[in-house]
């Protein structure tokens, strides 16, 4: 089974914190890394945790929100992975209070892959690792492929529950994500549940597939499905 087919497999049939929980395990198993967690981000500012391989990987993402820098706020802010290869090497000065602090918990790299909603870049999902050097290109691949499937939970979250998923129930995120789950992608995506019979992790990556594969924005792909322009067929 492709790496994709198994971290889809962990979202696969889940909800929100389970799902996102449930994607973070799967890249510890399949991908090498020691810890996994999906981070909520707006306006460059860490909003919480949405998932978490550990107790020990939520500390970790945390530290951005305390600190109020790290990999995870650079990679949305500027729209790109960030992969760290040893942050104890003395040229890695991006982070003068994060890098310390998780040197301390004994993580020597890092690597954070945006995680876009419907054209937003909401979060990201960072994955640690206690032993220095780069990420195998297999493993990048899979890491990739992880982020985007972590914008499920998200979509998921995105209703009466989500104050409940966050620990400040008055951040402008909660009016924000709502308004995301307005958006055409997420409305497209709950067509093809319904039409194709299929869960909505599925139904995300079938309407991203296919704006791959026709060089188009999944945007605008989600508008020719609302429009009925397009109807994707069931295999």
């Amino acid at each position: 089974m492709a790496i994709h087919e198994r971290l889809l497999a962990a979202v696969d049939g889940r909800r929100g914190i389970e799902a996102a929980d449930s994607l973070c395990h799967a890249c510890v198993v399949f991908l090498e890394v020691d810890a996994a967690a999906i981070s909520i981000v707006f306006d460059g500012a860490s909003s919480g945790t949405l998932g978490s391989s550990s107790p020990a990987a939520r500390i970790y993402d945390e530290l951005q929100f305390t600190l109020g820098e790290g990999p995870c706020l650079d990679s949305v802010t500027r729209r790109i992975p960030i992969l760290v290869v040893d942050l104890a090497d003395p040229g890695e000065a991006r982070w003068t209070a994060y890098g310390p602090a998780m040197l301390a918990h004994g993580i020597r790299s890092v690597c954070a892959i945006p995680v876009v909603v419907a054209g937003e870049f909401v979060g990201a999902l960072d994955l640690f690792r206690t032993q220095p050097g780069p990420l195998p290109d297999e493993d990048l691949v899979g890491a990739v492929a992880a982020a985007e499937l972590a914008g499920i939970p998200l979509l998921d979250l995105m209703n009466a529950d989500l104050q409940a998923a966050v620990a400040d129930p008055t951040s402008n995120a909660w009016a924000e994500l709502t308004m995301l789950s307005r958006s055409e992608v997420s409305q497209a995506t709950g067509m093809l549940v319904a039409q194709l019979g299929i869960e909505p992790a599925e139904a995300l990556v079938r309407l991203r597939a296919h704006a791959y594969a026709t060089g188009r924005s999944a945007t605008d792909v989600a508008r020719d499905i609302l429009e009925r322009r397009l109807k994707l067929e069931a295999d």
